[in-house]
């Protein structure tokens, strides 16, 4: 099979994030129509997410954040969006790339998008690796990406946060 240089897995995921950064659009613009509401995971430690020391201690690695009643100042840029939530009545602002973003439910009309997750480049390391006898650097490969964990989410009254596993067909 010929190697894709296109690369369509990714213009195809850039074209679906279109879609989330529209409805987002919408809602910033004339509020969520009808019974819409959004439910939007997204990778808490991806470059250019903003979170509170606090909700990032909470929500180490991923977070589901629920759009329906109760979120103020949605405002949408073509690489991210922000919003104000309530976190146990306490107001936080969170600033999420669209690159970060994992998940995109509408449950109102069952409409919702899983995304690859975005490559992310490393930085390289600061430690000096071992020499053999002869002086020269060994190779060493990089240790096995940790195990992906769904936090478990905590629900109130004035954010909810939930896990999209819940809406997926089994």
């Amino acid at each position: 099979m010929p190697e894709d240089l296109m690369r369509y897995d990714l213009l195809a995921q850039n074209a679906l994030k279109g879609v989330v950064r529209d409805a987002l659009r919408i809602a910033a613009t004339t509020g969520l129509p009808g019974e819409h509401h959004f439910y939007i995971a997204f990778n808490t430690k991806h470059p250019g997410v903003e979170l509170s020391e606090k909700i990032a201690q909470r929500y180490p690695r991923e977070m589901t954040i629920v759009l329906q009643h109760q979120y103020w100042n949605l405002h949408v840029q073509e690489d991210r969006f922000e919003v104000e939530l309530s976190f146990d009545n306490v107001p936080e602002k969170l600033v999420i790339p669209f690159d970060a973003v994992k998940g995109f439910l509408d449950p109102a009309v069952q409409f919702g998008l899983q995304f690859e997750a975005a490559p992310v480049e490393r930085k390289p390391r600061e430690v000096e690796a071992p020499k053999t006898a002869s002086g020269k650097i060994e190779n060493q490969p990089d240790p096995p990406p940790a195990p992906k964990v769904s936090e478990s989410a905590a629900q109130n009254e004035a954010a909810k946060v939930v896990s999209l596993d819940h809406f997926r067909k089994k």
